[in-house]
């Protein structure tokens, strides 16, 4: 953040709670009604240049007033009532182009309200301090104060900004105490100016209720599709931990009672890689449990638990001997020179690997594997591809799903993965996941 925007964020304030909604159509159209009416209501009011004043004259004085005509003679008593008041009839220079500029901007602004507030204040506030500066009408005084009141609303409701909006209505208030900008008010009206305020004041209320509301459903959404992002990454992540532990311990198993009755030998050495992979499992298992359990609240669950790294492309040896030790000849061919990845990344490149070696085990009988881990300058290239052998997917349940999570892992660093089958017979999976070093 530059030092301009850091500047402008402590004058603007905190942002408020929730975001008013987007103005509808019928929203433009009522707000630009209202401007229209206001703007033509003080040109109307603005070129009225003429208005008669009544000024009770007790002592019956005919002296003069500089700049007024002359009053007329005082009148006797009537029989039936007391006396005319006397009248005096105010005349105010032509109207100039720069005054009617300013009547416009003192209400024509109010169409963009809703989406400016603060900047439309400011501007009708100064275009009627302007026209007000000349000999501005006491009927166009009166449509620029209301006006005035119109966009101080439209500020404190739908501006963001809730320290720049105390602020500039408090210097709207100095402004009009300042400048005669408050028109004089008959008996008549005080009622009128009394309910206004208390209905504009109802009326946000009721708006800041409506918007509380809706910034409370937008974050019960949010959280529940974060909730549903993490759900998914769990279950990526024990798909990940268990299927491929699974499947090794699946074929020893196998492997140990074809030749358990003729050689007790090979037996053994299957069900030692059964156990082994059996401790793999619950290793990784208590981990991504542990991570889990970290979540909870008081005291820290996973405090006793034995807790390995995330795996990474640096267990790559370890992986590919549990599959050799399963009868799947493996080759492994690493290009580049190894770098240290995020941490991410490398549990996504290894990720890769042991979905494809997974696959191979259970797809591809008999088949040959190689594995390809290219360093490149600026991503990471991950290939898995077997010789044949391999049966449709649709044969295992729930097959391709572990692809797919594969794709939704690598989408987070902006990688991509592409499996399919190969133009001469087999299987591949390759991933390329952009990295940057640490």
């Amino acid at each position: 953040m530059s030092r301009y925007e850091e500047f402008m964020g402590r004058i603007r304030g905190a942002r408020t709670i929730g975001a008013p909604p987007p103005p509808s159509r019928w929203t433009w159209a009522a707000d630009g009604l209202l401007a229209l009416s206001l703007t033509v209501a003080v040109i109307a009011g603005n070129l009225n240049r003429s208005y008669v004043e009544l000024r009770p004259d007790p002592a019956g004085s005919r002296t003069p007033v500089p700049g007024r005509l002359p009053s007329p003679p005082a009148l006797p008593d009537l029989p039936d009532g007391p006396r005319p008041v006397p009248a005096v009839e105010h005349v105010l220079p032509p109207v100039e182009a720069w005054e009617m500029a300013a009547a416009v901007l003192a209400a024509l602004p109010l169409v963009l309200r809703r989406r400016h507030p603060l900047a439309v204040y400011w501007t009708v506030t100064v275009a009627a301090v302007v026209l007000h500066l000349g000999d501005a009408a006491a009927d166009a005084t009166r449509i620029t104060f209301a006006s005035g009141l119109v966009a101080a609303y439209s500020a404190a409701m739908y501006s963001p900004h809730r320290r720049s909006v105390a602020a500039s209505l408090a210097a709207g208030v100095l402004l009009h105490a300042v400048f005669p900008l408050v028109p004089e008010v008959d008996g008549d009206l005080v009622p009128v100016l009394v309910l206004l305020p208390l209905a504009l004041v109802s009326h946000g209320v009721h708006l800041w209720r409506q918007r509380e509301r809706t910034l409370r459903a937008e974050q019960e959404a949010e959280l529940r599709r974060a909730v549903e992002a993490e759900r998914s990454r769990i279950a990526r992540e024990l798909h990940d931990v268990v299927t491929h532990n699974v499947s090794m311990m699946t074929i020893q198993a196998g492997a140990a009672r074809t030749v358990l009755a003729t050689s007790p030998e090979q037996a053994r050495e299957a069900m030692l890689a059964v156990e082994a992979a059996g401790r793999t499992a619950m290793s990784e298992l208590r981990h991504v449990m542990g991570l889990l359990a970290m979540a909870a609240d008081g005291p820290d669950p996973a405090a006793g638990v034995a807790l390995a790294p995330q795996p990474g492309l640096d267990r790559l040896t370890e992986l590919t001997d549990r599959v050799r030790s399963s009868g799947v000849p493996v080759e492994v061919a690493v290009r580049g020179v190894p770098v240290e990845l995020p941490a991410g990344v490398d549990l996504a490149a290894y990720r890769v690997v042991q979905e494809a070696l997974t696959n191979a085990v259970k797809h591809a009988d008999g088949a040959r594997v190689s594995v390809t881990v290219e360093y490149g300058t600026d991503q990471l290239r991950v290939e898995v591809s077997d010789t044949g052998g391999r049966r449709l997917r649709t044969a295992e349940p729930g097959g391709g799903h572990g692809l797919l999570g594969l794709r939704e892992r690598l989408a987070v660093y902006g990688g991509t993965l592409d499996a399919g089958s190969r133009p001469h017979g087999g299987y591949r999976v390759r991933a390329v996941i952009p990295w940057e070093v640490p």
